[in-house]
């Protein structure tokens, strides 16, 4: 970025520990996604293949409800970042920039707020399946070992909700989310604008 006057704008400390904060959890987030992803999808078309010539891959099951827990709760994260979780855009949209970034501020603080309780919550259910000692009927590894992610998503959650509070009080304009902007979405329906 540079100025009418051709010297680069200095980036303050707090705006280069959002980015970099910012982009440790998304190389994180996407590739947890998409390494899920891709082995979920692998393994149930395997599977498909096996069940029908063979015989069904007898961990397939346990394999597949921990890689859709993973890819639900880091996309718990990834849809914070990304600015696609339950909003009242028509709400915030009809409001003046100021007052809309006040709102924005005080959503995420209160959303970070819970989003901490949940991670609690679920720290707390993880040691007491710790503590439990049971094992899946497959694999036999701890079933714990499944819940691991609750805690961690719902963590980064947290972070991505802090880091929009940061966005807004380092930038003029209101911020959504770490990534996104805050700006009034045309919707597209039957390939009209409305």
């Amino acid at each position: 970025m540079q100025t009418g006057s051709q010297h680069p704008v200095k980036i303050g400390p707090l705006r280069k520990f959002n980015r970099a904060v910012g982009k440790v959890v998304n190389a994180v987030e996407v590739s947890i996604l998409v390494f899920c992803v891709a082995t979920l999808g692998i393994l149930l078309i395997t599977n498909v293949f096996a069940r029908t010539f063979f015989q069904s891959i007898y961990f397939a099951e346990e394999v597949s409800k921990f890689l859709v827990m993973l890819m639900t709760f880091t996309g718990v994260s990834y849809g914070v970042r990304k600015a696609r979780h339950i909003r009242m855009g028509a709400f915030l949209d009809a409001m003046p920039p100021k007052m809309e970034k006040t709102f924005i501020i005080i959503i995420s603080l209160i959303s970070a707020v819970v989003m901490a309780i949940m991670a609690w919550a679920s720290w707390e259910y993880l040691l007491n399946a710790m503590s439990k000692g049971h094992m899946t009927p497959a694999l036999r590894v701890p079933k714990w070992t499944f819940y691991v992610i609750m805690p961690i998503g719902f963590g980064l959650a947290g972070i991505q909700y802090i880091r929009t509070i940061l966005k807004n009080f380092i930038e003029k304009e209101p911020w959504q989310s770490p990534d996104q902007q805050s700006e009034y979405e045309d919707e597209e329906i039957g390939g009209a604008q409305v």
